[in-house]
């Protein structure tokens, strides 16, 4: 049986194992063991994790969605299921729970990066009721470092 639970940054080997392995999943330093951290800290009750008990001792993830907000707007990164769970609406139940974090926290538009190349999880996201946007671009840059 598959539980969902908040995400701890006691999960993060298992974690970072199942984002590596995702296909159209992209990671960089901010990815890293201390940001993940950070960012739970700032964003509790947004990001959740699924597994599945197998005995009393063992536990598998099956799961993961990162997802917080900065007072204004939520956001949503590392939606990612490992394929041999993939079919049983585990990434709707993680994206649910996620929305009702940020609802709780008084947050009313979330949005999620999808690479350009990623066309499946494209599809996944306007499938689920989420609207691509062509209305604005994103403009990045490095915030230099001290």
């Amino acid at each position: 049986m598959i539980t969902l639970r908040e995400m701890k940054i006691e999960d993060y080997n298992e974690i970072i194992e199942l984002w590596e392995h995702t296909e159209g999943m992209w990671l960089s330093e901010a990815d890293s063991l201390p940001h993940i951290q950070t960012y739970l800290e700032r964003n509790p009750y947004c990001s959740f994790v699924a597994e599945e008990q197998l005995d009393t001792q063992t536990t598998v993830l099956a799961g993961t969605l990162l997802a917080g907000h900065d007072g204004r707007r939520g956001y949503m990164y590392h939606l990612a299921v490992d394929p041999a769970y993939r079919g049983q609406r585990i990434a709707t139940q993680l994206i649910e729970k996620a929305m009702k974090g940020l609802t709780d926290a008084g947050i009313d538009k979330c949005h999620i990066f999808v690479m350009a190349t990623n066309v499946e999880g494209q599809h996944f996201w306007v499938a689920n009721g989420w609207e691509k946007r062509d209305s604005f671009y994103v403009f990045s840059k490095d915030v230099p470092q001290h």
